[in-house]
């Protein structure tokens, strides 16, 4: 099972802003490109509406996996930015 591409989209997103170097303020500071918010809008509004595709559905499993990390890295973050 391949990995849709906008999800590797996401993926480097991600993997650039880590390797760009990072502090917890802009972790904290972080968002998903605009492209990759209106996608998981457009899975979560298709899941609910129409259904969707095992691909598709993968495709979400894997945008909720990458937004359950970051906030939890988030939440790290801010502990390091109150201490």
């Amino acid at each position: 099972m391949s990995i849709p591409v906008v999800v590797s989209q996401a993926y480097d997103e991600i993997i650039d802003f880590f390797a760009a170097g990072t502090t917890p303020q802009t972790l904290i500071d972080f968002k998903p490109s605009e492209v990759a918010r209106e996608r998981v809008a457009d899975l979560i509004f298709n899941e609910k509406n129409l259904g969707l595709t095992a691909a598709e559905k993968a495709e979400l499993d894997q945008y909720l996996l990458l937004e359950h990390m970051l906030r939890l890295a988030k939440a790290r973050a801010h502990q390091y930015v109150v201490a």
